[in-house]
């Protein structure tokens, strides 16, 4: 078999395009929450806390002064964009949460299989104590069953 077609029929399967899929999505979605952070919930959020702009936050490592995020990465200057963090901590939590409500609502929809009755337990008529189905003598009487 040539490696084009296995390599075919390994990409034609079910599963992998089903996760193919689901990394389309996932990307789309990622996009869609990142947006939703950046640009709804973080300017309230920042506004509350006396008009900070949480993607402006850095501390400058270098050794010249630059007042915005901006400046110091057009002039190569070393930062920690502790603010791009927190956009990104934000990000990941509502993204967390979506996926939970999610999974939750496939699994309420999700028919349940009914849970077989539990076996009753096979006991002794002497002395009535539990007995394995296959045993021909009880265990604790030693009768003949």
């Amino acid at each position: 078999m040539s490696v084009l077609k296995e390599f075919k029929d390994f990409a034609m399967r079910g599963n992998v395009m089903d996760m193919a899929v689901g990394v389309i999505i996932g990307g789309a979605f990622g996009k869609i929450v990142g947006s939703l952070v950046t640009d709804i919930l973080m300017p309230p959020i920042g506004y509350m806390l006396g008009g900070t702009d949480f993607s402006n936050l850095f501390i400058n490592l270098g050794d010249k002064p630059v007042a915005t995020l901006a400046d110091a990465q057009a002039n190569n200057i070393p930062v920690i964009a502790y603010g791009s963090f927190i956009n990104n901590i934000i990000n990941f939590l509502i993204q967390a949460w979506a996926i939970f409500l999610i999974i939750k609502a496939i699994n309420r929809m999700t028919p349940k299989k009914p849970e077989a009755p539990a076996k009753e337990p096979r006991l002794c008529p002497h002395c009535f104590g539990e007995v394995d189905d296959r045993a021909t003598r009880c265990p604790h009487c030693t009768s003949e069953l």
